[in-house]
């Protein structure tokens, strides 16, 4: 009985090939490691006889039960032909060996926007997820999808993290003999096809069969109008008979890319082509791609599922991919997207990650002026996309140009985000395009019309450009929150046109956290951010004008700066004795005074890095706010800068160092505010402390907004810049003077 031949159960086959993907293992990989032939393999994955010994080592590797695989008390070979005269097994060799380099040149590279050149596929793939419940059927209320963005990461409304189950892209198409993926524009459908594709005909995945790749744009505008067999044989193999063996033994991978890219007047011949095709041969395996939301399909033997967005994971493999053997490092560009977070939603897109690596690629770093990214990125996604593959997209409405499309998602944008809105009813985005597109030259003035109408135009934004996409049953929301943030701001600027009114809206927000990235983009959108800056600035001196002792705290910063002798800007000194008298280190690390003055260095327990006018008094509030240094700290071993203090002083501050009392970060209280003018104990009330805590955070932001790169006059940000963080008094001292 040893040399007997086991056969494999279809149930078998498919555990078998699940166990292959989860340990990332190929047929060749296994063979290698089991010292023999890919044949054999081969045959254990396709039923047909294998010698029991290896049959029990293959199932051993791949730590299956070999009596859960193997077919019950096998009597004969599986018949695997209808016809005994045809050698199946033998014409798929001969076909793949025909097709291989049609195969390899269709899909084994890929060229999107603006690259120089196409790239090899195996260059740059990066696996892709599954998610087998489609986002946008899920039966979940707006309090639910928000409760998911707050245990995830309330910061971003976890817009992209809200998520079914992942499983790997193989494993899908391994479980399912017809499967629909479908996913938003950009997601990494094509690439994934192109890439079971390329796997077949390498032999790495389902090696018993033909890759079969149909772009259905081509297909549905071939002349004469083949049929879907005639179209394959004619684009692959001849003679016909051959494919058509292939297809009636169910020996091939059917390829069928880009539904949603079919012509609407060839949409029904095609829908009725794929139909006929897959259930005159069922036996092959089938994986469509297409759009969601594209249109209303019924193909009830298809098992839909949908292109998961890139986690942290695949956005690093992508990166590290990109960037290899390259002058920009893989670990330079994740680094800086980890420390921008808005630009990193971005990078969930496997076409805006590239978009992204491109623009990294060109400059080694992200623009200051974020506006001119995510402008690219929209240009790609609502014009650049398409065009670059030919596509012409049916226009639902035809008077909604590219413009006046942003005209409406910026409409949308404010209308929502204003009222927190990061979650809406399809019924309130169908209202607002109603209410925007009755308004268009020669607009329908029916109601029940203009209704449809809207329904049509909401499901042609998801399904052409992916910018608003369903969340849940009925429920929308921008598909990134900087996108939502972005036409925000874009309705400020270019909808409204900086209006006073719409600036003095804007500048109400202004100590609104959530509001902070609408400020810097609608700074980096202007023609000129000349009045919006001033009108910051306004709304940033009222907030404190009316406190006395926050304005004594003002000028007791405005003193402490004026005593020192540096080259870096006043301003920036300013925030940097703001933020000791704030008692705020070292959790904000001097980030005022960074954004103020860039070369001043960000600092953390450190004063060795500290700008050098300003070190000593940055060294004693950290050894006054945190007890703990004083024991492990030798003020002159590790600060020997302190030696140029007069010999008194150095004297007393020795004594007060190695004084073990409990009153001794009391007498260096004293002693700090008598030969320094530092750390005075101003006992601001609850309501003072978050009331400068405020100040300090706008501050921040208009440091922030004269860093981005906008434009601003010479004069506006030179007036900005020599009255921040000054005391009212002084400021209107300074106006009666200019």
């Amino acid at each position: 009985m040893s040399g007997r031949s086991l056969f494999s159960s279809p149930e078998g086959i498919q555990k078998a090939k699940r166990a292959l993907i989860r340990y990332s293992l190929t047929q060749k990989a296994l063979a290698k490691e089991l010292e023999v032939t890919r044949q054999p393999i081969g045959k254990f994955l396709t039923g047909k006889p294998v010698d029991r010994n290896l049959f029990v080592q293959i199932c051993d590797r791949l730590d299956l039960e070999w009596e859960e695989v193997v077919v019950n008390e096998p009597t004969s070979e599986p018949e695997v032909s209808q016809d005994n005269s045809i050698d199946i097994d033998a014409i798929v060799q001969e076909v793949r060996e025909k097709i291989k380099p049609l195969i390899q040149k269709r899909c084994g590279t890929m060229r999107v926007l603006d690259m120089s050149q196409p790239i090899r596929l195996n260059d740059i793939y990066t696996s892709v997820n599954i998610l087998d419940k489609i986002t946008g059927q899920r039966r979940l209320g707006i309090d639910e999808l928000l409760q998911q963005c707050r245990s995830q990461d309330f910061d971003l409304f976890g817009l992209n993290k809200i998520t079914e189950k992942r499983v790997p892209g193989l494993e899908a198409v391994e479980k399912y003999s017809k499967l629909m993926i479908l996913g938003k524009p950009g997601a990494g459908k094509t690439t994934f096809l192109k890439y079971l594709a390329i796997q077949c005909i390498g032999g790495e995945f389902q090696a018993e069969r033909v890759p079969i790749f149909v772009t259905l744009k081509n297909f549905a505008e071939a002349a004469n109008k083949p049929g879907l067999l005639q179209h394959i044989t004619e684009e692959t193999i001849n003679p016909i008979s051959s494919i058509r063996d292939i297809l009636t033994y169910g020996k091939a991978l059917v390829l069928l890319d880009g539904l949603d890219e079919v012509r609407e007047e060839d949409s029904d011949r095609i829908l009725k082509e794929i139909r006929e095709f897959s259930d005159g041969f069922p036996k092959n395996q089938f994986v469509m791609t297409c759009r969601i939301a594209a249109k209303e399909y019924t193909f009830e033997k298809f098992t839909e599922v949908e292109v998961a967005d890139f986690d942290d994971d695949q956005i690093c493999n992508f990166t590290n991919k990109w960037f290899k053997d390259k002058a920009v490092k893989p670990e330079t560009f994740i680094k800086r997207l980890e420390e921008n977070s808005r630009i990193k939603q971005l990078a969930t897109s496997p076409l805006l990650l590239t978009l992204l690596c491109l623009a990294f690629e060109e400059s080694g770093d992200f623009p200051a002026n974020r506006s001119e990214l995510y402008k690219e990125g929209l240009d790609a996604l609502l014009k650049k996309w398409d065009a670059k593959r030919g596509i012409q997209r049916d226009q639902i409405y035809k008077k909604l140009s590219v413009q006046r499309k942003e005209d409406l998602l910026s409409k949308i944008a404010l209308t929502t985000f204003e009222g927190s809105e990061y979650f809406f009813k399809q019924k309130a985005a169908e209202q607002y395009i109603t209410e925007y597109i009755r308004n268009l030259p020669d607009a329908n003035t029916d109601e029940e019309a203009l209704q449809l109408d809207s329904e049509q135009v909401l499901r042609s934004i998801e399904h052409h450009h992916g910018l608003v996409v369903a969340r849940a049953k009925r429920i929308y929301s921008f598909s990134h929150l900087t996108f939502h943030e972005y036409f925000t701001a874009r309705e400020f600027v270019v909808v409204r046109q900086s209006s006073e009114e719409a600036l003095q809206n804007l500048v109400s927000h202004i100590t609104e956290k959530r509001w902070r990235e609408v400020f810097l983009l609608t700074v980096g959108m202007s023609p000129s951010a000349d009045r919006l800056l001033l009108l910051m600035k306004e709304k940033i001196d009222a907030l404190i004008t009316t406190d006395e002792k926050l304005q004594d705290f003002l000028m007791w910063v405005q003193n402490k700066s004026l005593y020192v002798d540096t080259n870096y800007k006043l301003t920036a000194v300013r925030a940097f004795y703001l933020e000791l008298g704030l008692g705020l280190m070292p959790e904000i690390s001097l980030d005022l005074a960074c954004s103020l003055d860039n070369t001043i260095i960000s600092v953390r327990h450190s004063a060795s890095n500290c700008p050098l006018c300003l070190d000593r008094d940055l060294f004693l509030v950290l050894h006054l706010n945190e007890d703990l240094l004083f024991d492990k700290i030798n003020f002159f071993e590790c600060y020997p800068k302190l030696y140029s203090e007069p010999a008194i002083l150095q004297k007393k501050l020795l004594e007060i160092t190695k004084n073990k009392s409990k009153n001794r970060k009391e007498k260096l209280r004293r002693w700090m505010i008598q030969y320094r003018n530092l750390g005075h104990d101003w006992k601001f009330s609850k309501n003072q402390k978050e009331l400068l805590i405020q100040y300090y955070v706008i501050n921040q932001l208009m440091g922030d907004c004269l860093n981005s790169n906008c434009y601003v006059s010479r004069k506006i940000r030179q007036q900005i810049e020599d009255t921040l963080l000054l005391p009212i008094a002084e400021i209107k001292q300074r106006q009666q003077q200019s």
